[in-house]
């Protein structure tokens, strides 16, 4: 049985259809890229995975459980899938500690000791350890999205979800960051991300899918994918990525 599953998945901004119908499986421990050109329906796929857009049609299961449609327990939804934004989105008035400890506080109701001593070790992970007491302007970019990213993982979640984690970034800070999600990958977190890198997609993949016109157009492992397409749409799309010297 697949981790997360998507069965038709429609999602529409008034009369826009974004997601058409759309199926995608994710077996535990596997890490699926989403790539595909803007407007295809990556981001808000990962957001309708979280909860945090509505589906109009179809079904959205994480280990077997429906988690869209009425009735749903958000919160519980949201402790088992963590979601990381291209925008870092962390609370300005809160220092790196306190931005990782809140939700495990008030929504797990862990004791702010144990949260503190997860919330530490995790930073002492990213090498952050040091930056616990100071508030997100004091950190670059590429320092606030690792703080995300232990933000999200500080859940302890079944699924991490990453939408375009290094778009808002300075070339010189991506590194970093790709490098925390290569950690994960090689530790068998379930990792789903929307990317334009595609290089890292090749590099740390089990499983590409070319989404267009809201469904997933071609899927499959990364060397077929990036190697030979089966789909003009996708040979195309990579085309013009090679072109742009970004493969």
């Amino acid at each position: 049985m697949p981790l997360l599953e998507m069965l038709g998945v429609r999602k529409a901004f008034g009369s826009h259809d974004v997601l058409r119908g759309l199926d995608l499986s994710v077996n535990e421990h596997q890490v699926v890229c989403l790539i595909g050109p803007s407007g295809c329906g990556k981001s808000t796929l990962l957001r309708c995975i979280n909860g945090l857009e509505g589906i109009q049609d179809g079904e959205i299961r994480l280990a077997g459980d429906r988690v869209s449609g009425p009735g749903v327990d958000i919160d519980r939804l949201r402790r088992n899938v963590g979601i990381v934004f291209q925008s870092f989105n962390l609370f300005p008035h809160m220092s790196v500690l306190e931005n990782v400890t809140l939700a495990p506080i008030c929504v797990l109701k862990q004791p702010r000791a144990e949260a503190e001593a997860r919330a530490m070790a995790l930073l002492k992970r990213i090498g952050l350890e040091a930056k616990a007491r100071d508030y997100p302007d004091r950190l670059s970019g590429g320092q606030q999205q690792r703080v995300a990213i232990v933000r999200a993982l500080a859940m302890d979640p079944k699924v991490m979800l990453l939408d375009e984690i290094t778009s808002a970034l300075d070339p010189e800070l991506v590194s970093d960051v790709l490098d925390i999600v290569r950690d994960l990958a090689r530790q068998g977190m379930t990792l789903m991300l929307a990317t334009h890198e595609m290089g890292f997609a090749r590099e740390v993949a089990s499983k590409v899918c070319f989404l267009f016109e809201g469904r997933v157009h071609e899927e499959g492992p990364p060397d077929k994918m990036f190697g030979d397409p089966e789909e003009e749409r996708t040979r195309g799309f990579l085309k013009r990525i090679i072109e742009a010297g970004r493969l």
